[in-house]
């Protein structure tokens, strides 16, 4: 399958879209503003991974299987133990592929809005203390730009088995939402 862009038309109605992209890309937000405009259900994953006191929820892999079988979804590209089987039943992959620049600024900007603010993320988790990327090298602001080389070559490996749409800055995820994602399906309506 062609690696498609912000302009370029949908081959199909997606019906079962992951989107993929760096922590901090904005995959979460895409996921909801993908769910409206094509009445999909929406799952975050972090929701289901994550348990109390950070801990892995042992549901996990069942539901994320059960969400697979269904029928309609959107949800994240992410997860080494979720991407098989949501990728073998996903028609659409929307890949935000920001610039660094652009992927950490988000990063650092929601990772301290969420702590200042003591937000309550999954299951009552909140962000680690913003002192703590000093001393935890797995801290969200240290591990996410590590990650960006090693996610941009995963998405691109998947052009030859699934519709991608790439994603290069927040205009061209505005484009692609008002234009291309709008309105594919409607010239088969008329």
């Amino acid at each position: 399958m062609p690696l498609l862009g912000p302009a370029d038309p949908l081959p199909h109605v997606p019906r079962r879209v992951l989107v993929a992209g760096n922590a901090g890309s904005g995959k979460s937000t895409l996921c909801l503003r993908i769910a409206g405009l094509r009445d999909l259900p929406s799952v975050e994953l972090d929701s289901l991974y994550w348990g109390p006191q950070w801990t892995p929820r042992p549901e996990f892999a069942g539901e994320v299987a059960a969400l697979a079988r269904e029928d309609r979804w959107v949800t994240e590209y992410q997860y080494k133990a979720a991407r098989p089987a949501l990728l073998a039943r996903a028609d659409t992959v929307v890949w935000l592929d920001h610039p660094f620049p652009t992927v950490v600024g988000r990063l650092v900007f929601r990772t301290v809005r969420r702590r200042a603010a003591r937000a309550e993320l999954w299951n009552g988790n909140q962000e680690s203390p913003l002192w703590s990327v000093f001393t935890d090298s797995e801290h969200i602001l240290r591990w996410g730009p590590r990650s960006y080389r090693r996610n941009r070559a995963r998405v691109l490996a998947l052009v030859d088995d699934v519709v991608v749409v790439r994603l290069r800055g927040q205009w061209q995820v505005e484009r692609w939402l008002s234009g291309p994602l709008a309105s594919v399906g409607e010239e088969r309506a008329r």
